[in-house]
């Protein structure tokens, strides 16, 4: 399926969203639900039943293999998701109508370059007048994953290489926003092992993923570990299943730019970290406090980096647009939620939809707003900016702690106070705290260290790798093999 041409992309998305979804294509009498292409699709079920069987078939056989075959197989995967990077951005940009391809294929690449396979488990030795204790990290068995429409086959993939590299089968219930790119994702990978000399099918799904399957899945005896990557009524259900759980959750990022910072560069890496994928990643900035100060400097950066400034009854009225509420016709309970049809749109896109018409070079819509406004206080996944002035670093860092709303997730600064900086990774407690650059540094993207798309604030793991997914076993030697 490598370097495939634009058009063969377009009508390999087309069949495979067509056939996912059981609608068949018209004027096409050879279309068959469970294939596209001639070829059915390797770990895809009809029942989550047949789905954990399958996989935990494929994790008793790789129980038998060596750590070094295990490497084999995610080297694999490596090369199957290069090149097949573009093929899935494009996938999921037509089936769920989020982000961007060209982004989105970087994102496969950074998956297949920077997540980390068996070198992440590492055992650890004690020594001592008694002997020597080996602590050693073991698989779970059968992990049980949840995956999200934002980030669908990146997160499949990312948690199918760390969950295989611990020893682990793998059964995902995907997004029913995202079925089709999810699945491809899991053909892909079993696939990979396949080539790599691994049994057929190693991670599985269903062909129609469901709350009903996702419970099957929680309650299975064959599920030893669950890991949920999703907003925060999928992780509350995973993490009261009763097992031991892994939970990424929501974020509301804030940055802080104080006067001390390169204003110019501060700018540019914001809006670069807002629009990267239309704001879909959890990490991306979602709301900016700055100086007052260097307010208008930082406003003018933004402006040369593809943005437009909204008026204050532009950025209410669009507000009104992109939050909607709904009303409970038996309790009248108003509740308020983001509008789907504008989560991880082209920012041109959403602005239409209050009549304002801009060109493809305008990537963020930017709005100086109060603290309370909804593009502050709202996780809104598009690019849409809040920005709030500020009277100094104090003001900053408690106006940031309250937007963030206690996720605990990621926040931004941009100073050259070292001190600031200090305060205020110390006061929002976040996961990933980044520094003088864009957001997405903070997942090795332009920065040190691995990446992942499912980053356990909740649960205490962060941002998780193949060590995430294993389970502690000591082994005790009393009163020997210590040689000093």
């Amino acid at each position: 399926m490598a370097n495939l041409t634009e058009a063969q992309i377009a009508e390999l998305v087309t069949k495979i969203v067509a056939e996912m979804k059981a609608e068949k294509p018209a004027n096409d009498d050879s279309w068959d639900a469970t294939q596209y292409h001639g070829r059915k699709l390797i770990g895809v079920f009809e029942t989550m039943e047949e789905a954990i069987a399958a996989a935990e078939a494929g994790y008793k056989t790789i129980r038998q293999t060596s750590v070094a075959d295990r490497e084999k197989f995610i080297t694999s995967i490596r090369n199957y998701c290069r090149a097949e990077a573009g093929t899935m951005a494009a996938l999921g940009v037509a089936e769920t109508k989020m982000g961007r391809v060209d982004h989105k294929t970087a994102k496969h690449i950074l998956v297949a370059d920077k997540t980390p396979g068996t070198e992440d488990i590492v055992a650890e030795a004690k020594t001592g007048d008694h002997g020597l204790t080996l602590t050693e990290r073991a698989p779970f068995g059968v992990v049980g994953a949840i995956t999200p429409s934002t980030n669908p086959s990146e997160t499949v993939i990312c948690n199918s290489m760390g969950m295989i590299a611990a020893g682990n089968g793998v059964v995902f219930n995907p997004h029913p926003g995202a079925i089709a790119t999810s699945n491809y994702a899991v053909d892909l990978v079993n696939r990979a092992v396949h080539a790599a000399g691994g049994p057929e099918i190693l991670v599985a799904s269903v062909r129609k993923p469901t709350l009903d399957t996702a419970n099957v899945m929680y309650k299975h005896p064959a599920i030893r570990l669950l890991v949920c990557t999703g907003g925060p009524g999928v992780v509350k259900s995973v993490l009261s299943s009763g097992k031991k759980a892994i939970g990424a959750g929501a974020g509301n990022p804030p940055v802080i730019v104080d006067d001390t910072a390169d204003i110019e560069k501060a700018a540019k890496d914001i809006i670069d970290g807002c629009t990267f994928d239309n704001n879909l990643p959890c990490i991306a900035e979602k709301e900016v406090f700055v100086f007052e100060n260097v307010a208008d400097r930082l406003i003018s950066g933004m402006l040369k980096n593809g943005c437009i400034l909204l008026t204050r009854e532009q950025a209410d009225a669009l507000a009104k647009v992109v939050v909607v509420e709904k009303t409970d016709p038996k309790t009248g309970k108003v509740s308020r939620s983001v509008n789907r049809d504008c989560v991880g749109h082209d920012c041109r896109v959403i602005l239409e939809k209050i009549g304002m018409h801009v060109g493809p070079e305008i990537r963020c819509a930017i709005a100086e707003v109060p603290f309370e406004h909804t593009f502050v206080q709202t996780e809104l996944m598009m690019p849409i900016l809040g920005i709030v002035r500020v009277k100094d670093i104090d003001e900053a860092i408690d106006l940031a702690v309250k937007a963030e709303h206690g996720n605990r997730h990621t926040a931004h600064m941009h100073s050259k106070n070292i001190d600031n900086l200090s305060r205020f990774a110390t006061a929002i407690e976040t996961t990933i705290f980044v520094k003088n650059a864009p957001s997405y540094a903070g997942i090795g993207f332009g920065g040190e260290g691995h990446t992942t798309f499912t980053i356990a604030g909740p649960t205490g793991e962060g941002i998780t790798s193949a060590k995430s997914y294993t389970r502690l076993r000591r082994c005790v030697m009393a009163d020997h093999f210590r040689i000093i």
